[in-house]
């Protein structure tokens, strides 16, 4: 599909002006979400908790969803990055809570690190929205 078939979405994150992306970008019967941190703002949600910072992320790529009238139900695959894997329980906790009733293809790979040192998880996602 041609980028004239894509729909994009912002989020307002300073990194996707500085960087030049879109929160979600809608093609065909694919919704694809990048990487989501726990950011709210200028506000970073569940400092040192790896089990908050999964779900406020997830929390914000499900928010990106509903710009294209999706939720939770249409998410076939998700994306866990970690910057330590002493977290990787607490991470997959926050998972199970969120998506076991979907059961998404899923995967969580430990990083060197992120943007703001602060963060230890970044999250994605995508959706279906075929028939």
């Amino acid at each position: 599909m041609t980028s004239e078939g894509a729909r994009r979405v912002q989020s307002g994150s300073p990194w996707e002006e500085s960087f030049g992306f879109a929160r979600a970008v809608a093609a065909g019967d694919r919704v694809l979400v990048g990487g989501t941190t726990p950011f709210k703002g200028t506000v970073l949600y569940g400092e040192g908790d790896p089990y908050e910072q999964t779900r406020v992320a997830f929390g914000n790529a499900l928010e990106a969803l509903k710009e294209f009238g999706l939720g939770i139900d249409s998410v076939i695959r998700t994306r866990m990055y970690l910057s330590h894997v002493r977290d990787v329980d607490e991470v997959g906790r926050a998972h199970k809570e969120m998506f076991d009733s979907v059961r998404p293809v899923s995967t969580l790979l430990v990083v060197e690190g992120f943007v703001d040192p602060r963060i230890l998880v970044e999250v994605e996602l995508e959706a279906f929205r075929g028939a």
